[in-house]
């Protein structure tokens, strides 16, 4: 039922997760986002709480706590997914042929002086940014989920 429960939540979480991305694209509003993903991970914890709640009032906050750390891998996953996605096609299209001629050329000198080829940070450095967030991103939401999950049976009381 924990799982059930998790994924349920996750399933929402991962359809605002991806709309949330979507936003993201949007320059100015790329940086709420952030802010409202970390909130939303938080929320599918306390939406995964509340399904446990409904089918078993007893239920017991390690048990929301799970649930909660299910729907938040569940949908930072999701949204990790789209986010990747989005980066390949970016840079595919020449986001980093557009990102490299925004930097001086004092910069593009300083680095290829250290061994490092700036044409390298343009496609598989952003790959292997974003390959680190789905990794990291899973870890912080299934904390925050649990987090979340584990407040909901104090929101969501059997009524008496």
């Amino acid at each position: 039922m924990i799982l059930q429960n998790g994924l349920k939540a996750g399933g929402i979480g991962a359809a605002v997760a991806v709309v949330l991305t979507l936003l993201g694209l949007i320059p100015v509003v790329g940086y709420c986002t952030v802010i409202l993903t970390l909130v939303l991970w938080v929320g599918v914890g306390v939406l995964a709480g509340y399904f446990g709640s409904r089918t078993n009032p007893m239920q017991t906050v390690g048990q929301a706590a799970q649930a909660g750390a299910v729907a938040g891998v569940v949908t930072a996953l999701a949204g990790g997914v789209v986010q990747t996605v989005l980066s390949a096609i970016q840079m595919a299209t020449g986001g980093a042929v557009q990102a490299l001629s925004q930097l001086p050329p004092e910069q593009l000198r300083a680095l290829e002086e250290a061994g490092i080829d700036p044409t390298v940070l343009g496609g598989v450095g952003v790959a292997a940014i974003v390959g680190c967030c789905c990794l990291v991103g899973p870890l912080l939401a299934a904390g925050l989920g649990a987090l979340g999950g584990a407040l909901a049976p104090s929101f969501f009381k059997p009524r008496l």
